[in-house]
């Protein structure tokens, strides 16, 4: 088991590492990776989701009990986190909101669609997928309204209408690329327009380079975050992302809402990865949590081929 685990496992971290190693020697310059990210972003990882979602079904799996189990790991996480950084720590509230969502936003792109692949190939990806489509902008709409709340109550920024928050981010996901993929794909296959010949060629040759080049990518860009202080409330954000998160996603889609054992896996899997770099954006953007969702990047990254490989010892896979 322990081999078998490694040998799916150690691959995706190597790649990362890989890049780090790059990086961080000066082999490469950090803007190689900047480009390689958004090669990835832009086009290679919206490409592989839109001909996944074009050419899959859900076997009859309803996407709402898996959305209802993930999303309740996510508020219950982020609660606790910002109960920890409110009570403990005692955090401005815009920190306080990073804390959260340090301990709650996963990396969903460039690591746990590698991680996936890696585990469950092609089939698993359609229930990540099925993830992907809602989890950036639910999430992106809460951590905006909370932030332009918690800006206020510090006296950083003067209040504006949710509407109008909401307005910017639905304007902004309009034109994600992740996004463009999610529904190009969707449309696809609503359709029923075939995938084949060249076409299909060109798409597969392009998703294929996605997941290499996005695990490299991340490790080039893990050189920019470190470890910066804060160290105490990182640590147990990262606990928080790395093994409370997935427990209850486990709990509640095993048991409250029944899934089928593959979409379990998935779900639980996902929400042990490490936390995205949308932590880390929204802490620059309204200026406070650095550090905190600086470190809690590094650590869940770091940390990562142990956690993953316990829960993928726990789930069986």
């Amino acid at each position: 088991m322990v081999i078998q685990i490694l040998t799916i496992v150690l691959p995706v971290f190597a790649l990362i590492g890989i890049g780090y190693g790059s990086a961080r020697s000066g082999l490469l310059d950090s803007t190689i990776g900047d480009a390689l990210g958004e090669f990835v972003f832009v086009i290679a990882i919206p490409i592989m989701i839109f001909r996944t979602l074009a050419t899959s079904s859900l076997g009859g799996v309803s996407p709402w009990g898996f959305w209802f189990a993930y999303f309740t790991g996510v508020a219950v996480t982020w609660a606790i986190g910002m109960v920890i950084m409110r009570k403990v720590f005692h955090r401005e509230a815009r920190a306080v909101v990073i804390g959260g969502i340090s301990a709650s936003f996963a990396n969903t792109v460039m690591l746990a669609i590698p991680l996936i692949t890696a585990i469950f190939a092609e089939e698993g990806l359609v229930p990540l997928f099925v993830l992907i489509s809602v989890h950036l902008p639910v999430l992106t709409i809460v951590c905006a309204l909370l932030m332009e709340r918690a800006a206020v109550v510090d006296g950083t920024e003067q209040g504006r209408p949710a509407l109008q928050i909401l307005r910017t981010v639905l304007v902004n996901l309009a034109t994600n690329p992740i996004v463009v993929g999610i529904l190009a794909g969707a449309a696809w296959r609503f359709v029923g327009l075939p995938i084949s010949g060249i076409f299909a060629d060109v798409l597969n040759r392009i998703a294929s380079a996605a997941i290499p080049v996005a695990l490299f990518s991340l490790g080039m860009s893990m050189v920019r975050y470190g470890v910066r202080g804060n160290v105490g409330p990182a640590l147990i954000m990262s606990f928080l992302k790395a093994v409370v998160m997935p427990a209850v996603v486990y709990v509640t889609a095993r048991f409250a809402v029944g899934l089928p054992p593959l979409w379990v896996a998935v779900a639980t899997l996902t929400a042990c990865c490490p936390t995205g770099i949308n932590a880390f954006l929204f802490a620059n953007r309204y200026g406070t949590g650095h550090a905190l969702s600086a470190n809690s990047i590094t650590f869940t990254t770091a940390a990562a081929v142990v956690t993953t490989g316990l829960w993928m010892a726990f789930l069986a896979v």
